[in-house]
Parts: C-alpha cells; sequence; structure tokens
C-alpha cells in the first residue's frame, strides 16, 4: 500500500530498475504478477506498490530490524516490503484488507523465499479492525502506508499492540513532517501530540515518488517512532488526554481558554483548569507538549473557575 492517492494510470508502464533484486520483487517481477492477477492499485486504498528492491533494503535497514525481531506489517501489497522483511526479521505477519493482494501474498512468499515461508502469517481484514494478531507477539511495526489512513492506522496498532517497541512507517511527506513536528512548529497539530503520547518521533528519511507504481504525485517520508520505555506520567487516562488534544485543535486559532469551553463545561471552566496545570489561558494548542495537555485533563473540574 502507499502513501499517498496515485495521479497516474495503472495502465502506464513500470520503470525498470537496474539492482540486483534477487528474492526480492522487482519492477518487471510487479508488472508480471500484477497482470497475472488481474490487479489495478486503486486510488480508494491508496495504492502505490513499491518496485525497487534497494529501497525496500532501505527503509528494513532503517526500520534497524533484528533477526529476533517479529515484525507487523500493514498493507503488504504485491509484497515488495514483506520479502525484504523476511530477509531480515525472524517473523513477519502481513495485515491486507484487499482480499485477492491477501490470497497470493502467501504464493509469492513460498515461491521466492521458500526457506522462510513458515516465518510468514497473513491476516487478511482491515488493519483499524485488527484487535490480535497470530504467533508471538509483535516487537516492530514496518510499513508503507496510504495516506488516507496512515494516521489512524499508526495510532491504531500502538495502541493495541503495546509490545511493539519500533516503529518505521512510510507516509507522505506532508504527514511525516506532522507527525514529527515538535511544539511550535506551525504543522504541530492532533498527530504529533498523539503519536508522541507513545514513542519518541523524528523523521528518518526522504522516498522519491519514481520507486512506486504508480508514481504518486508527491514525495514520501519515512518517520521512526521509538515506544517511550516510560509511559507519560500523569494519573489522566489516555482518552482523557485525547480528549483535551482534540479539543485544543478543533479551533487550533482560538486560546485554549476559548477551545477548551466545550471539553471542561466552560471558557471559566477551561481556564480554571489551564491555571491549575500551570499553562497559561492564552496559550494555543500548538504551543503544548504532550505532558502539559496531561495535566489539563489531569485538572479538570478545577475549583477557582473565573466567570
Amino acid at each position: 500500500m502507499s502513501n499517498s492517492t496515485p495521479d497516474e494510470s495503472a495502465s502506464g508502464p513500470v520503470p525498470a530498475t537496474p539492482d540486483d533484486s534477487g528474492p526480492l520483487l522487482g519492477a518487471a517481477d510487479i508488472r508480471e504478477l500484477a497482470a497475472r492477477l488481474d490487479v489495478r492499485p486503486t486510488k480508494q486504498r491508496g495504492q502505490n506498490f513499491v518496485i525497487d528492491a534497494n529501497t525496500v533494503r532501505r527503509i528494513v535497514r532503517t526500520a534497524e530490524v533484528r533477526p529476533d525481531d517479529v515484525v507487523v506489517e500493514v498493507g503488504p501489497g504485491l509484497g515488495s516490503l514483506t520479502l525484504a522483511l523476511l530477509e531480515a526479521a525472524d517473523r513477519v505477519t502481513a495485515v491486507e484488507i484487499d482480499d485477492v493482494l491477501a490470497a497470493a501474498l502467501p504464493d509469492t512468499i513460498a515461491a521466492r523465499m521458500p526457506e522462510r515461508a513458515d516465518r510468514f502469517a497473513l491476516v487478511n481484514c482491515d488493519a483499524m479492525q485488527v484487535a490480535e494478531l497470530p504467533g508471538p507477539a509483535p516487537t516492530a511495526l514496518v510499513a508503507n502506508l496510504p495516506y488516507n489512513v496512515a494516521v489512524p492506522v499508526l495510532l491504531h496498532m500502538l495502541a493495541t499492540f503495546p509490545s511493539i517497541e519500533r516503529t518505521l512507517v512510510m507516509v507522505q511527506a506532508e504527514v511525516a513532517d506532522r507527525l514529527a513536528a515538535r511544539p511550535g512548529n506551525k504543522v504541530y497539530g492532533v498527530p504529533s501530540v498523539k503519536a508522541n503520547w507513545y514513542a519518541e518521533v523524528k523523521r528518518a528519511g526522504a522516498i522519491g515518488r519514481n520507486v512506486f507504481w504508480p508514481a504518486p504525485n508527491v514525495d514520501s517520508g519515512l518517520v521512526s517512532l521509538v515506544r517511550r520505555t516510560e509511559p507519560v506520567a500523569t494519573t489522566a487516562s489516555r482518552a482523557e488526554v485525547f480528549a483535551v488534544v482534540d479539543a485544543a485543535f478543533a479551533q487550533r486559532r482560538k486560546t485554549l481558554r476559548a477551545a477548551l469551553a466545550g471539553w471542561a463545561g466552560s471558557a471559566a471552566a477551561a481556564e480554571a483548569a489551564l491555571v491549575a496545570a500551570g499553562i497559561s489561558p492564552q496559550a494555543r494548542g500548538e504551543a503544548l507538549t504532550v505532558e502539559e495537555f496531561a495535566r489539563i485533563a489531569e485538572n479538570k473540574g478545577a475549583e477557582g473557575a473565573v466567570a
């Protein structure tokens, strides 16, 4: 799957790639496999298949996949990244929503990497609905995510599988910037704060357009997330903290006193919570860390509201 919606017809030619792909899928392999399956990448699911073996090997290196890792991959598509992950990890579990792609992937693995076929598992469903995975608990998440669902899928997987220690996702460059943004950055927002609840987040590289078929109309970026060894110190629940985050950025141009009025029950109650948390009521959400949002959540209903 991909990090964006394609802007070129899936019937166009797949450019050649000069690398020696070995058991991995090169451009000609992708073209032949897609034709055999009668697969046309769909805009609805944001499908852009990686056709360059060097790129998927780079992703695996950047993800620091280890021989003892159990990797979960979301949206494996035709299996470009899956094969590269199987080269490096102990096990790989792929989650694929597309029935045709899901049915074909085990055969591709068996044909191109038979000695690792028993280390591969497939879950044919929507990643947003995944509640459990077969086999050992995953230690890493590595995926090429479609732009239209990248953030919710990422947050769902991190919430559902706390055993995931390291994550590397390829997403649209703009989404990568948002996920890795720091307070004060103009693109800092809900994805930035929520991702930081789980992990230390940083940009981990850029990916050009010519390694995909069809080529997307935007560049892609790699984002690394390393799960916090200690969770955010707060007595508030994740849901309570995220409610504050959502309210703060729903009206990001407003001061927090105004933006949080609905969440708190009134502007005065919002001001009381902010003052109790040690945060200026005139501040805006884009200036706050996840820890500060947690303090606000802890102080909901604080006494001393000023009308």
